[in-house]
């Protein structure tokens, strides 16, 4: 990944690779700071005495630290092995590796726009990733709205940009479920119920897609698969009350409950 700080920040989770494991701690090459070396001391490898180092961590092992300490005039960087935790370590090493994949990308649009990688970070990456938080983040934000993209962004660069990252990104999405219970003893209930389902599926983003599942009379499964957790819970929300509205309205019985432990 590149920085354009030659150290990492003290709290900062950084991506490392065990280099020599002694038995008063570990060396780690910092993965994201070319050159950098932390060290991790027995106490910080594990919560609880730790006897032997090497039960609990290896050569060339990949492993998320936290900074504890760093001394820049002596180039040490102190590290915690024990301070992170399994959320914490999942998530650094997703972005780790989304950071990776988006610095592959960097490369193949400096090629594209014949210049050097350096040159093209340098004039544009750096400012871009600071505004989106991260590289990827900013191809991401590129591949889900371009024109959005394109008006915060300018120069020569950002058509190919927008044109990398749709070919190259999968938009992240999330996915909630219920269950619609519709019942009607009217002569026409089969149509009443097929008008209710019909009003499910109708949604308000292009991004956002909803299915209905017939479960067995008289229950539906109704997935919503949304970019965020806010959308797809404002739009279940909609299409069911819809749904269970023009159903109570022509005499029917309709419910909905979530079945994905969210409420």
């Amino acid at each position: 990944m590149v920085k354009k700080r030659e150290f990492p920040e003290d709290g900062e989770l950084v991506v490392g690779t065990v280099k020599d494991v002694k038995n008063y701690g570990a060396f780690v090459t910092l993965d994201e700071y070319p050159g950098k070396e932390g060290f991790i001391h027995i106490a910080e490898i594990a919560s609880g005495w730790v006897k032997y180092v090497r039960d609990h961590i290896r050569e060339n092992q990949k492993v998320v630290c936290k900074v504890t300490g760093v001394d820049r005039s002596k180039g040490h960087v102190d590290l915690s092995l024990k301070r992170v935790n399994e959320h914490q370590r999942r998530d650094k090493i997703n972005e780790w590796k989304n950071e990776q994949k988006a610095e592959k990308l960097f490369e193949l649009l400096a090629k594209e726009l014949k210049t050097d990688p350096q040159k093209a970070w340098d004039d544009f990456g750096h400012t871009l990733a600071d505004q989106h938080g991260t590289l990827h983040a900013a191809f991401e934000a590129a591949a889900a709205d371009p024109d959005a993209f394109a008006e915060g962004a300018k120069g020569d660069w950002v058509k190919e940009f927008v044109k990398i990252a749709q070919a190259n990104i999968q938009l992240p999405s999330v996915e909630i479920k219920g269950q619609l219970e519709i019942q009607s003893e009217a002569p026409n209930g089969v149509e009443v119920v097929r008008d209710a389902l019909s009003e499910i599926e109708r949604s308000d983003y292009e991004d956002v897609k909803i299915s209905v599942v017939y479960l067995g009379a008289p229950r539906y499964q109704v997935k919503v698969t949304a970019p965020d957790y806010k959308v797809a819970e404002e739009q279940m929300r909609k299409v069911t009350e819809r749904a269970i509205q023009l159903a109570t309205k022509k005499g029917a019985k309709a419910s909905f409950a979530r079945t994905d432990g969210h409420s």
